[in-house]
């Protein structure tokens, strides 16, 4: 169940899986994040779960579910190889997102979890 009621007040669970790899070919790693009303839960192995669920909580719901709209123009930037798929619950909706950096689109959006994938908020990402 992803959806969990306390009184009057209904909180969202989240629970992600992330499987990241530095280039193709290479070890991969796994984390999880799991929260329940805006707290990480025991479960969590991110490196840094406060953080990472900060991230998420603000940037998510917009990249995990991005709305239609025009066409993106996106700097033609190499931001290195690494990769990760995030798959899993958010807000009692199914996650399956994937992350790379091959343009300035797809970097800002690796910037914006950056704590989900290990790294300071902002941060280039590298592994």
């Amino acid at each position: 169940m992803t959806q969990s009621s306390t009184g009057s007040q209904t909180r969202y669970l989240i629970d992600l899986t992330v499987r990241l790899t530095a280039a193709p070919g290479a070890k991969e790693y796994e984390f999880r994040l799991v929260a329940d009303g805006g707290t990480p839960g025991a479960a969590s192995t991110v490196l840094d779960p406060v953080a990472a669920l900060a991230a998420v909580e603000r940037f998510g719901e917009d990249i995990f579910f991005p709305k239609p709209g025009p066409a993106k123009l996106c700097t033609q930037q190499y931001g290195g190889p690494q990769m990760a798929v995030v798959t899993g619950q958010f807000k009692g909706r199914a996650v399956q997102s994937y992350f790379k950096r091959t343009d300035g689109c797809e970097i800002a959006r690796w910037r914006a979890l950056a704590p989900l994938f290990g790294a300071p908020a902002g941060s280039s990402g590298r592994i």
